[in-house]
């Protein structure tokens, strides 16, 4: 396949996801509010921060759960619900007949969702600043370059772990429980409940084994500027990644034989 017809597919999927996710524009107000559970934690530890000894300003978990919540809105993935669908329903036969693979008409519909929404992010954007002015900065050139580049891996990451997931459709109707139970150990070791500098030293050295602070913390620890090791961040997303994507064929591949047309 040529690169040129590579891209017209591509921009057809996505123009074509795109006013899909505009018929929705109402909803997805509701789906962006849905992500506001970083805001809400950021007032919680800014009165604590009030009163205890974090090592963090009140300021500074202001601006720290502010990247969280930007974070969430880019990167958010919901793949699996999809997908388990389509495979319990049989919705997924006349896709195999087309001539891509399925995953790219779920990645589009992903991308073309983050451009729908931008317009009442950024509008939640200035009512915070509004809200909370003492938490107004501007990152430095260099981490907001890093911060787009990380955020753009991360979306793939998280993707590429949930469609992972996804996959195991194929032997069982409820894939999506694997999801929820992952999504247990996410919110607490991702940084969203709060930030990994408050966690003690030898936990936090085994929480960065795990994928789970690479997909929150530090994105947004780049994007405020926290201490965070660039290197080892971007190692940890290429290496996670990879893995991911190497199981998913995997499984894939695996599942297709035992796919039957109505379900698994």
């Amino acid at each position: 396949m040529s690169i040129k017809l590579m891209l017209r597919q591509a921009i057809t999927l996505f123009s074509v996801y795109y006013a899909y996710m505009l018929e929705y524009r109402s909803e997805l107000i509701l789906w962006v509010l849905s992500g506001s559970l970083p805001i809400i934690l950021m007032g919680v530890w800014i009165q604590a921060a009030q009163g205890g000894n974090f090592g963090l300003t009140a300021v500074d978990f202001a601006r720290y759960f502010f990247a969280v919540f930007l974070t969430r809105q880019i990167t958010v993935v919901w793949v699996i619900f999809e997908f388990e669908k389509e495979v319990v329903e049989g919705k997924l036969s006349p896709r195999l007949l087309q001539p891509i693979d399925p995953v790219w008409h779920h990645l589009f519909s992903h991308l073309a969702e983050r451009f729908a929404r931008l317009p009442f992010v950024f509008l939640l954007f200035g009512l915070f600043f509004i809200l909370y002015p003492q938490a107004f900065w501007l990152p430095s050139f260099a981490n907001l370059c890093l911060f787009l580049i990380a955020i753009v891996l991360v979306f793939f990451l998280r993707f590429a772990i949930q469609y992972t997931f996804a996959m195991f459709a194929f032997w069982t109707e409820r894939a999506t429980a694997i999801e929820n139970f992952w999504f247990l150990f996410f919110l607490f070791l991702s940084g969203m409940i709060a930030p990994l500098e408050v966690f003690p030293p030898a936990i936090r050295e085994i929480v960065f084994l795990t994928p789970f602070p690479y997909l929150i913390n530090f994105p947004a620890s780049v994007l405020v500027g926290m201490p965070v090791d660039i290197v080892k961040g971007f190692v940890g997303i290429f290496s996670w990644l990879i893995i991911f994507i190497v199981v998913n064929r995997c499984l894939w591949r695996a599942g297709l034989k035992r796919y039957s047309g109505m379900g698994a």
